[in-house]
């Protein structure tokens, strides 16, 4: 890929998904663009960026942000936010909420669906009195692709065991051609849909919690305050934002306070 290429590609992304690909990891574009491009059946990286540069908005775009997302997770990543969860910050929204009976959650950044399926088995271990409630759970990512893995709940050896409990594993999964399949019940809780968080937010209900965990580390501080606000306009009084752990909302978005709950740091509406 030529210079041009390159440039080409890191402003494309950076337009429609607000991705920074810097200089000097020229080596990692190329590198996806050419897998993305025999997976394409079309020759290599320089064919893929010229018929893309014909038509920027067609369907090869989105196969282009799909490459240059990063789709790392696990069940039940660090931990300690799902223990806050557990001891606090849900049996603080069941009490608040218990009147009215509605509690609404959005992971912003579903990936394969192993932090919503986590919260869901943490929900329905521990707080099953939501099933008579007005519940739903949003999972959003920018990928369709990995969106469509989320929605079968189906998973190898390797992702069950990052952070899995068996007891967990034998109880919501049932094995299938080699792979574990999480239960009918699970997938039928949540509601999965593509979404980009620099666009709009179509039909986005009031949140009582919002987890958008190690995504605002991809963006520069600008895009980051226009997030930060729009959550703010979706979180109800009361609820809270989980972000990543080296996440903040400190210097980009004073609308928050910050509340250390257990081992996790918080955030809700001032």
């Amino acid at each position: 890929m030529t210079a041009g290429d390159h440039l080409f590609i890191r402003t494309l992304v950076f337009e429609q998904a607000a991705i920074q690909l810097e200089p000097g990891r020229e080596y990692v574009v190329e590198s996806r663009v050419n897998a993305l491009a025999k997976r394409e059946g079309i020759a290599d990286a320089d064919t893929f960026t010229s018929q893309l540069r014909s038509a920027p908005r067609g369907p090869l775009l989105r196969k282009l942000l799909d490459a240059m997302t990063t789709n790392e997770t696990s069940f039940f990543r660090d931990l300690h936010p799902f223990e806050s969860l557990k001891e606090s910050i849900i049996p603080e929204l069941l009490k608040a909420r218990r009147s009215e009976g509605r509690l609404h959650i959005w992971c912003g950044a579903a990936s394969s669906g192993q932090e919503p399926y986590s919260v869901l088995m943490l929900l329905n271990e521990h707080f099953p009195e939501i099933a008579n409630w007005d519940f739903k759970f949003l999972a959003t990512d920018l990928s369709f692709q990995i969106l469509n893995k989320a929605r079968l709940g189906r998973y190898t050896q390797f992702e069950v065991n990052r952070g899995l409990p068996a007891s967990l594993l034998v109880k919501y999964f049932t094995r299938q051609n080699g792979e574990w399949e999480i239960s009918p019940k699970l997938r039928r809780q949540v509601e999965f849909r593509e979404l980009n968080l620099i666009q709009d937010w179509p039909g986005m209900p009031q949140m009582d919690l919002v987890m958008l965990r190690n995504v605002l580390i991809y963006f520069e501080p600008a895009v980051k305050r226009q997030i930060l606000e729009r959550i703010r306009r979706v979180l109800r009084p009361g609820g809270y934002l989980i972000l990543g752990g080296t996440e903040t909302t400190f210097g980009i978005d004073h609308g928050f306070e910050r509340v250390v709950v257990g081992r996790t740091t918080v955030y809700r509406n001032r």
